[in-house]
């Protein structure tokens, strides 16, 4: 195996105009889909060496729901309230010393599906609430997955 990194975008928010940027909470919609993505995560046995969120509070609501089904506590980095690329990225690695760890990160687009292109070539539309993973190797990786919202909740355990 190796390292892989897992890329989740913030549920649905309310909209621009309805307050400041940052400070932009999720809709029900969005709570839902951020819980959903964690608990499909966890369905699918998924373990995270660690968990970084966008300081922004749409990404840092989806981190705390989603997280909650993964047994893990969230971490704020800066770098992804935006302007997150692949060296932001690849230096999550380094101080894990495990050649296997997923790290999971919560954030926005553009910068997500940005960093999945540089790492594997692939174009690909992350949705509010999809996730995106990469395997990583030697800075460059593969696309393992492209989960929209409504694939995770077909995962995710009913309630």
């Amino acid at each position: 195996m190796a390292q892989q990194l897992w890329f989740l975008r913030h549920g649905e928010a309310v909209p621009h105009d309805s307050k400041p940027d940052s400070e932009r909470e999720l809709t029900a919609r969005g709570e839902r889909q951020s819980s959903a993505a964690g608990a499909a995560l966890a369905r699918l046995g998924l373990e995270f060496a660690a968990i970084y969120t966008s300081p922004k509070v749409r990404a840092r609501d989806t981190a705390a729901l989603a997280s909650a089904a993964l047994n893990a506590e969230p971490e704020e980095l800066g770098a992804l309230a935006g302007g997150f690329g692949l060296d932001d990225a690849l230096e999550l690695f380094l101080g894990i010393d495990d050649p296997d760890a997923r790290v999971l990160v919560v954030g926005h687009e553009p910068d997500f599906s940005q960093v999945v292109h540089d790492l594997t070539g692939a174009r690909v539309e992350m949705k509010k609430g999809g996730v995106a993973a990469v395997r990583v190797e030697r800075g460059s990786g593969t696309l393992l997955a492209l989960l929209r919202p409504r694939e995770l909740e077909s995962i995710a355990p009913r309630a």
